[in-house]
């Protein structure tokens, strides 16, 4: 069971339980502009990851146009990204920035990364081709 863990630590997308964004469905963010929960019957492996849809169109959606659609930095804190390393997100603190999904650690941090998310963007876009892969 730790090798699984520790494995699961290494992947470049955030999953709890092999689901990214908590089964959450990614597509919901934007169509619907909130958290959406997933069906498990309605799933999509992508970056050895199961993504969940609410509905067969979003799953299409997505299958056609991951990369439109999943959280930036793999769903991990868009904050942390920034300052060099990687934290898991809670799901309410979603933002969409220029058509991109973002996640933070918790709502204290979304409130400090909305303070200044352009200059942060640009820091975790440099710093995320280094620490994608790298332990958490």
């Amino acid at each position: 069971m730790l090798s699984a863990a520790v494995h699961a630590q290494h992947q470049e997308i955030f999953a709890t339980d092999g689901k990214a964004i908590k089964g959450y469905d990614p597509v919901a963010f934007f169509k619907s502009s909130m958290p959406m929960k997933g069906n498990d019957t309605l799933s999509y492996t992508w970056k050895d990851v199961q993504w969940l849809f609410s509905s067969k169109a979003n799953l299409e959606a997505f299958k056609a146009s991951p990369e439109t659609f999943c959280p930036q930095y793999g769903g991990y804190c868009a904050y942390g990204t920034a300052a060099g390393h990687k934290s898991p997100t809670q799901t309410d603190t979603w933002t969409i920035v220029d058509g991109k999904l973002y996640f933070n650690y918790n709502n204290k941090v979304k409130e400090m990364w909305m303070k200044d998310q352009k200059t942060l963007i640009e820091k975790a876009d440099k710093q995320w081709p280094e620490i994608k892969n790298q332990k958490p």
